[in-house]
Formats: structure tokens, sequence, C-alpha cells
């Protein structure tokens, strides 16, 4: 009997041995035990005043507000792209600029190398979507003459995209090709980048016409990282 007893003992110590340990972060935040970072993006530079429209009034009205630096009356700089280095993120579906009222929407956004663009219109007037690399390389000009088309272009690698109207010259807009995790900052100049696993990180910072410096960051498991950023 004491010697079943023992065996038994000792099965239970091996059972227990062999069993995987859990860390405390594993244990409270589950196998993604990541953080976040948010933050606030500021200028003190001031928008422009409005554009005036010269051509389909009818449609565009006879003047649009600039773009090019949405800030409201705290400083609250809108359509800054945020881009952390080294951090990848899986490729979504195609990224859609919508050609609405002469203008690009969004002004500003994200997509993956080598995936698609879907341009369309909701304007009856003649659109044209051009995209252009950073060295002024045409990648695709397509002409949109009426309202519900559609029409698919590839991108190629990481870099940043300019569209244009050849129709209605004002009209302006960008794309962040980039398969690193990142973010837009909203009307009220916040971003979030969310499942961050642990470590320190280059954060970079992106506006059509503001500049700002890189930033370290380090993320802590199971937190938010908190930072800012000052354009000029």
């Amino acid at each position: 009997m004491g010697r079943i007893f023992a065996l038994g003992v000792l099965g239970t110590l091996a059972c227990a041995q062999v069993a995987p340990a859990h860390t405390f972060a594993e244990d409270r935040f589950g196998v993604q035990a990541n953080g976040s970072i948010t933050g606030t993006i500021t200028t003190g530079a001031k928008g422009a005043a409005p554009v005036r429209v010269t051509i389909d009034q009818n449609i565009c009205g006879n003047e649009l507000p600039d773009e090019a630096i949405v800030v409201d009356a705290q400083g609250h700089l809108a359509n800054a792209a945020v881009i952390l280095t080294g951090v990848k993120r899986p490729a979504g579906g195609d990224t859609v600029v919508t050609n609405e009222k002469c203008r690009f929407g969004p002004r500003v956004q994200l997509a993956r190398p080598k995936g698609n663009i879907r341009t369309t219109s909701k304007d009856p007037i003649l659109h044209t979507t051009q995209a252009q690399e950073e060295n002024g390389r045409s990648i695709f000009n397509v002409a949109l003459p009426m309202p519900g088309l559609n029409i698919t272009k590839p991108i190629g690698a990481a870099g940043t995209l300019r569209l244009s109207c050849n129709t209605h010259p004002w009209m302006r807009g960008w794309i962040i090709v980039t398969d690193d995790a990142a973010a837009i900052s909203g009307a009220d100049g916040k971003f979030t980048i969310d499942n961050v696993p642990p470590g320190t990180y280059e954060l970079r910072v992106w506006h059509e016409a503001l500049k700002g410096a890189p930033q370290k960051v380090t993320v802590v498991a199971g937190k938010p990282t908190d930072v800012s950023f000052a354009l000029r």
C-alpha cells in the first residue's frame, strides 16, 4: 500500500512539473499581453483661406475649405499620419478614394504595399484621379465621367502617394503606403495604435504641410503609452 501511495505522489509531482508555467502578464491579459500608443497632435499654424472655385460651381460651390491644414481653435491638428516603425500589420482590403463635392475623401488615409486603390465618384461631372509618387512619377490616372463608376488600380512599394484631379486643380489627397502599424489623427488631433508588443520603437509623424521630429516610445504590456507631437 505504501509503495502504491508513493508512486501516486510521484506521478502527481511529475504532472505538476510538466504543466506549462504562466507569467503574471499571461494570466492577467491573456496571450496578447500587448500595449497601445495614444497621443495628440497640435500645431501653432493656422488654416488657409478658402479656395475659390472656378469651374462646376453648380456642383462644387463657389468656394471650398483649404484642407492642407485642418486645425481647431485649440491647435488640434487633423490628417497627420503617425507611423510605428518595426511593428507590421497584415494586409487589409482595398483603399477607397471617393470624389464628392469636388474633394477627395478621406483627405489622408493608409494603404498596404502591393495592394489596390479603388476610386469612385458621387458627382455628376467629370473627375480624374491621378496618383503620383514622391518623385512625381504617375502610377495611374483614371477618368470618372459619371457617378457610381468604380475603378481599381494596383499600387507598389511603401511611400507617399499624392492624389490630384486634372479637371479641378485644387483637389488634393494623400495615401500613406506602409505595412507598419499607423494611424491618422482625427479632428480632435488624437490618434491610437492598438495591439503593440512591449518594446522600444521609433514613432514618426507625417503631414502634407507641416513637419515634426520622430520620437522614441517604450510600450509596456497591458498599458497605454501617451505621446504628443507639436508640428511646425
